[in-house]
């Protein structure tokens, strides 16, 4: 796991895209996990710029979204398939039928998640994937309790969650109660996954993810395993990791290592 520590949410946006350019880069079939949230905004934002400015190409490259709320159609404001087009798809130049967003309203929402995965597979699995993480410390809606060794499903929200997402709807009750979402073990096939986080009110959830126990619980924990896990932060969702001095300073020399060979 790396942990590379920013200054601000504008500093961590800016590495996290650059990584994407440089994998779409070598490989334009690219085959994209991309999260919601006020968090990856920033990261979108430069995409774009760079698609806008430099041309970045995204015609060949293939999304999967990590998940929706149960109930609310595509068309819906709070929806995260609305979320995508108008904070990604609708300025840069992916082909719609590569976009992969899970749909919360369809009649059979077990064999939906069962195709989703087989979506996944058939487009020769996810070369990165981006990642939020809640307060409670979970990735995608995989809240605290979910299996490690889940794949894609219906899961019931946390009540930290709801809470959590209020402030996007006009009352807590409009608040989805369930989210169909990749399961942690869906997230750990990503060949690179990259986890966002800024502000000090995830800095417990930072610290727990980065240098706390495995657990279900946690279940961003589970990245403690992965083979190529990056975790971006600024300083103050930094502040609760007591090996954050050692962390900076890995980040600044392997750089340096790499360069002078």
């Amino acid at each position: 796991m790396e942990v590379i520590i920013k200054t601000d949410k504008e500093e961590l946006s800016k590495e996290a895209a650059q990584i994407v350019k440089a994998a779409l880069q070598r490989k334009p079939n690219l085959v994209l996990g991309l999260a919601t949230g006020s968090t990856p905004v920033g990261t979108y934002q430069e995409l774009i710029r760079m698609h806008k400015e430099e041309g970045l190409d995204f015609s060949k490259v293939v999304t999967f979204n990590l998940d929706e709320y149960v109930g609310l159609p595509p068309s819906h404001e709070q929806s995260y398939n609305y979320f995508m087009y108008d904070n990604l798809f609708n300025h840069i130049n992916v082909n719609p039928q590569n976009i992969h967003i899970p749909n919360g309203v369809v009649p059979d929402l077990d064999a939906h998640c069962e195709w989703y995965e087989r979506q996944i597979q058939k487009a020769g699995g996810i070369d990165i994937q981006i990642l939020g993480i809640g307060s409670d410390g979970h990735i995608a809606f995989n809240e605290p309790g979910a299996s490690l060794a889940s794949r894609t499903h219906v899961e019931g929200l946390a009540e930290s969650t709801i809470k959590d997402n209020a402030r996007f709807f006009e009352r807590e009750e409009d608040v989805p109660r369930f989210a169909i979402t990749m399961g942690v073990a869906t997230i750990l096939e990503a060949r690179h996954c990259i986890l966002l986080a800024n502000g000090e009110n995830k800095a417990d959830a930072v610290a727990k993810c980065v240098e706390g126990p495995i657990t279900s619980q946690i279940t961003s924990s589970a990245l403690q395993m992965h083979p190529k896990a990056t975790i971006i932060i600024d300083e103050p969702a930094a502040s609760k990791l007591e090996r954050r001095k050692h962390y900076k300073w890995v980040y600044e020399n392997k750089r340096k290592l790499y360069s002078a060979q």
